[in-house]
């Protein structure tokens, strides 16, 4: 029997519906016979962060239960931006769609091209505000997610007026 990981992931993007993309690469993610999607936090309407002269985001984190490594998720992951037409040419510019591991288990991965926790998540009100919805106790660096809250600037964040939910039939 294969062993579960709770994992949760970030998910954004500022270009096109990304409302749509959002959901769209929820129920990619959720088809993967490997995953399992439990709860999605509520969407909110961010600042851009990093390259300030661009849209404004849309930001949200979802908790998933999966078989697969971390590799293999980030694997998912990264085809699900591509089929979402991701394009890669501006590091923290414009996205249709940007999907990040920011949990996996209690694994500690850091590698060129996998760092878990993601090392910046902590800082960033983006993420740490939809976190707050599903894991305000998950503890990072010694504190939890609600001590974090407390301690960066979420005062440009706000709910948006949509929401991501998966239709499980």
């Amino acid at each position: 029997m294969k062993h579960h990981i709770i994992a949760y992931i970030g998910l954004g993007g500022n270009i096109g519906d990304v409302h749509a993309n959002m959901q769209t690469a929820l129920e990619m993610i959720h088809a993967d016979d490997n995953i399992e999607v439990l709860r999605i936090s509520s969407v909110y309407k961010t600042p851009p962060w990093g390259i300030k002269n661009q849209n404004w985001f849309l930001n949200a984190c979802a908790c998933l239960k999966t078989t697969l490594t971390a590799h293999e998720l980030l694997q998912v992951c990264l085809e699900v931006e591509k089929q979402l037409k991701r394009v890669r040419q501006v590091r923290w510019g414009p996205r249709t769609i940007d999907l990040d591991i920011l949990v996996f288990g209690d694994e500690r991965i850091e590698q060129e091209d996998l760092q878990i926790p993601h090392p910046r998540m902590h800082e960033r009100a983006f993420v740490i505000q939809p976190m707050m919805d599903l894991a305000p106790e998950l503890t990072l660096q010694g504190k939890t997610i609600s001590k974090w809250l407390s301690q960066i600037d979420i005062e440009d964040i706000k709910k948006a007026d949509c929401e991501l939910r998966l239709n499980i039939s």
